[in-house]
């Protein structure tokens, strides 16, 4: 489903990492393991599309990602990647069905309402669709992350660093959620963190020295 091959990148300063080969199975479930400045963030860019490594290849569902033009490469990103970030990046102004809807919008897909209410229902946050990004909690928020993240039935689901800014109780919610979101759209689960309350949870992992 997912192969990183001979790849590595080269930063301004001429440090050079490279990446040891990663095949990812469909529906498989990782946890990606790095302490600060061993690459964690430079792998998640080059598997999401966004940095284009200086050698090698990743190929999603078979496409070469970095064989296609930039504008054919942000449409396969906004069909085939759900990313969830550490904090959640909402438009305040808008309300949260409003913020699922721009996902399926830059992907060039049609809004599906009764696509909206299902991902909301299955998180636990349908009543929320109206409110607004302030109003909610820091755990909804990160509930309408990984709504906006699944909302079009991505191939690979990345999340970085998704537990490190929660509690215990919220953390916990946030993992399950991940996995059983995974589970229910049949999307492959990519979990960057160094945060230890969550290593238990997976049996596949890929470290980086």
């Amino acid at each position: 489903m997912i192969s990183l091959k001979s790849v590595s990148h080269s930063y301004a300063t001429g440090k050079t990492i490279g990446f040891k080969d990663w095949t990812i199975g469909h529906g498989e479930q990782w946890l990606l393991l790095g302490d600060s400045g061993s690459g964690k963030t430079t792998l998640l860019h080059i598997l999401t599309g966004i940095l284009k490594p200086t050698q090698g290849e990743v190929k999603i569902n078979d496409t070469s990602i970095y064989g296609l033009s930039p504008k054919a490469l942000d449409q396969f990103r906004g069909r085939n990647i759900g990313i969830i970030f550490q904090r959640p990046h909402l438009i305040k102004s808008l309300s949260i069905a409003e913020n699922l809807s721009l996902a399926p919008q830059f992907a060039k897909l049609p809004v599906n309402e009764a696509r909206i209410e299902e991902v909301l229902s299955s998180l636990g946050i349908a009543e929320k669709r109206n409110a607004y990004p302030n109003e909610l909690s820091q755990g909804q928020l990160q509930r309408v992350s990984i709504a906006r993240a699944v909302i079009n039935k991505p191939e690979l689901l990345i999340a970085d660093e998704p537990t490190s800014s929660l509690d215990d109780k919220n953390a916990h919610a946030v993992l399950e959620l991940l996995l059983k979101q995974s589970g229910i759209n049949q999307a492959t689960l990519v979990i960057a963190t160094h945060d230890k309350r969550v290593k238990d949870a997976f049996k596949n992992t890929y470290q980086l020295s």
